[in-house]
């Protein structure tokens, strides 16, 4: 069985790698640092098992599970230091979860479980097991209150950013970019979490590195093949992805 780890912890990926050594059947064909890399890996190298950190920093686990595009899914356990996350997976009969700090006794529970399921299982629980990871992911977002001020370190101060002056945020790497009407701002922090804690109202994701507050939005272009971009009060045109263009289009009420 070929495995692939992901996670941006050094430490935590070689934990793992060290105990998979007592596990004869398993071959880690792929190391992850990143949500971006692990995608392109499992897309190209097709492993049966995945290891995934649910928070990196360029983005979730959940979002690389969106864009995993195999037609056989691999079987995946979940990796976080958040207890809330396994708690509701649980609940929903979810992947398996390891827990930081876990135990060498419950990651090899883990992976007795993960070698008795048969490839078929795998793939028809797939579908069903990650609509309701996401379910649960979405339902986490909408509980949060919005923030009325993004902190953003600038040197020796920090600036209070309102919201409502927010632009668009563009993902670069680890960092987010946010433009407002005078300024950009350059924020250690993943478009993800972002969105988390923004006013889902008046903010939008309408691609997986583009978030808009649709109060800046200036126009809608239609393209050929039935592309959409979003012309900003500044002038700058964004690309709306196809799995972001029914949203974007119902909350704007088109």
């Amino acid at each position: 069985m070929k495995a692939i780890i992901v996670d941006d912890e050094e430490l935590a990926r070689k934990r793992i790698l060290n105990l998979l050594e007592e596990v004869a059947e398993i071959e880690v064909v792929g190391e992850c640092t990143n949500g971006k890399t692990a995608i392109e890996k499992i897309n190209r190298l097709a492993p049966q098992l995945v290891f995934l950190d649910i928070n990196m920093k360029d983005m979730n686990g959940f979002e690389v599970l969106q864009n995993i595009k195999l037609e056989q899914k691999p079987i995946v356990v979940l990796v976080t230091a958040y207890d809330g996350y396994a708690t509701k997976a649980f609940d929903v009969d979810a992947f398996d979860f390891l827990l930081k700090p876990f135990k060498d006794q419950r990651f090899h529970k883990a992976i007795s479980k993960v070698l008795k399921i048969s490839r078929s299982e795998a793939d028809n629980q797939f579908e069903k097991r990650i609509s309701d990871l996401f379910l649960m992911y979405s339902q986490e977002k909408k509980k949060a209150a919005p923030v009325a001020r993004i902190p953003v370190k600038q040197g020796n101060k920090t600036i209070l950013l309102n919201p409502s002056n927010i632009l668009y945020i563009l993902a670069s790497g680890y960092y987010a970019e946010i433009f407002s009407e005078k300024n950009k701002y350059v924020l250690r922090e993943s478009l993800s979490n972002l969105e988390g804690i923004l006013d889902d109202a008046f903010f939008c994701r309408i691609h997986r590195s583009t978030i808009i507050n649709i109060n800046h939005l200036k126009e809608i272009v239609h393209s050929e093949y039935s592309e959409v971009d979003a012309k900003m009060s500044d002038g700058k045109l964004l690309h709306i992805s196809k799995s972001n263009k029914k949203e974007f289009l119902e909350k704007i009420g088109m």
